[in-house]
């Protein structure tokens, strides 16, 4: 059973020969189409400069992949020892890793190069749309301190309308120093609301416009085309939008808060009371220190308001870089792991066909085992062996009639006599082979009578 096991096996491994060349050339040259497609994308200068370079390039890599699968399958299966087959795993190895640099890398660029450069561009327009909320946050980050500004105005307007009606400070009612103070400062006070409101206006056009960029760019990473066209145009969108961004930036107000808040302390300069007499002036001068140290305590609180507003990290600017399909792939290989799969497959896969090749040969030895491999011959090998072993008996017993005697180590092809036994002795003794003239008589009559 085991010869005849061994006997299929070595058949169906004969047949299966001139499907394996096949397949090695359609892995090959399915390699080296898509190199192409790869390499070019890398390539610069005229188109018969590139065309030819990518061909030259993926020719080589087509017939270095034919050649290596080739060498490893004609050649692993049949090695024995385990160093040696070991050495050729190692080998295999490397060759797979050259492969993979040389090829498959392409080979996934021209699978989902497209896709990848459409995911920079995806990806690049999200951060673009963070760099451009950042940067709004911050403009508008001084608006919160709006309703703190409006308030201390609207408080030093009331008191100045009860002064001059009432006399709420001092006592006495009109227009006097105190009126006046708390006019300035109401008035200092609504003019930086004003100046913040206005701010509020440019941040938002500025808004809109970058969303504008922003809603282009989308359009066209969904877009259909070329990707090379369509990243051209992404680029000039990103170019605005970055100016934008760095315009938004600029247009905070808390700076001019800052400023603003420090003048209003540091600034004041209290007015003489002129009061009719003493007592009134007297009166004027304290209500004047009051209101001296609110304007100081408002100063100090609006400082501290835009000191917060300005220790936020600045938005920094975002540049677009453009990436070649390779890169992108490289880049985003996580996103793109089946066409990674793919491409590495299509250079890899004859190194599943020689570990099955090396699993039969193993079957193949185990149920032969190694006599029978020795004594594996033709039938035309077997006829060619006993010629050769009977010339060389002829001459042996020639030379002894002659009285010639040779000694074992000078007779002339012994050495291919004891090989040619050996080979005619494989499958049995010698004398099973037929004589058409037997020596000795036979126990059976040389014709039947019927």
């Amino acid at each position: 059973m085991g010869a005849s096991q061994s006997y299929t096996l070595r058949g169906q491994v004969t047949r299966l020969d001139a499907t394996t060349r096949i397949t090695l050339s359609v892995l090959a040259l399915a390699s080296g189409v898509y190199t192409y497609l790869g390499v070019r994308e890398l390539l610069n200068g005229s188109e018969t400069a590139v065309f030819l370079g990518a061909i030259v390039y993926a020719s080589a890599v087509s017939v270095a992949i034919y050649a290596f699968w080739s060498y490893l399958m004609r050649l692993m299966p049949h090695v024995r020892q385990a160093g040696g087959r070991r050495m050729l795993y190692l080998a295999m190895a490397i060759g797979a890793a050259m492969i993979i640099a040389m090829s498959s890398w392409l080979n996934a660029a021209a699978l989902a190069g497209s896709a990848a450069l459409e995911q920079h561009l995806a990806v690049t327009t999200e951060a673009y749309q963070q760099k451009l909320n950042e940067a709004h946050e911050n403009a508008l980050a001084a608006q919160s301190l709006l309703p703190d500004i409006q308030l201390a105005s609207q408080r030093f307007s009331q008191l100045s309308q009860e002064e001059a009606r009432s006399g709420a400070l001092t006592g006495t009612s009109g227009s006097g120093t105190v009126v006046q103070l708390l006019r300035q400062m109401s008035d200092q006070l609504t003019s930086l609301q004003g100046e913040i409101e206005g701010s509020r206006k440019e941040v938002k056009a500025l808004f809109e416009q970058g969303g504008t960029h922003l809603a282009a760019m989308r359009r066209l990473v969904s877009s259909q085309g070329p990707i090379a066209d369509r990243s051209n145009s992404f680029g000039e969108e990103a170019v605005q939008l970055s100016g934008l961004i760095t315009a938004l930036d600029q247009t905070s107000v808390a700076p001019a808060v800052r400023r603003a808040a420090e003048d209003l302390g540091r600034s004041f300069i209290a007015p003489i009371a002129d009061g009719v007499d003493a007592d009134l002036r007297d009166r004027q001068s304290r209500v004047v220190g009051t209101i001296e140290a609110a304007v100081k305590t408002q100063s100090a609180a609006l400082a501290s308001a835009a000191d917060e507003i300005l220790a936020r990290p600045k938005v920094e600017p975002l540049r677009f870089t453009p990436l070649s399909a390779p890169e992108a792939v490289i880049r985003y290989a996580r996103d793109f792991l089946p066409s990674w799969a793919g491409a590495i497959s299509i250079d890899l896969l004859p190194a599943v066909l020689i570990f099955v090749l090396c699993i039969i040969q193993d079957v193949i030895r185990r149920e032969e085992g190694d006599e029978f491999e020795v004594g594996d011959m033709s039938a035309a090998e077997l006829m060619r062996a006993i010629r050769i072993q009977k010339k060389i008996e002829s001459a042996q017993v020639g030379a002894a009639d002659e009285g010639v005697s040779m000694p074992p180590t000078e007779r002339p092809g012994d050495a291919a006599a004891a090989e040619a036994r050996e080979l005619a002795d494989a499958d049995g003794d010698a004398d099973i082979v037929q004589r058409n003239r037997p020596g000795a008589a036979t126990p059976f009559p040389k014709t039947a009578t019927r």
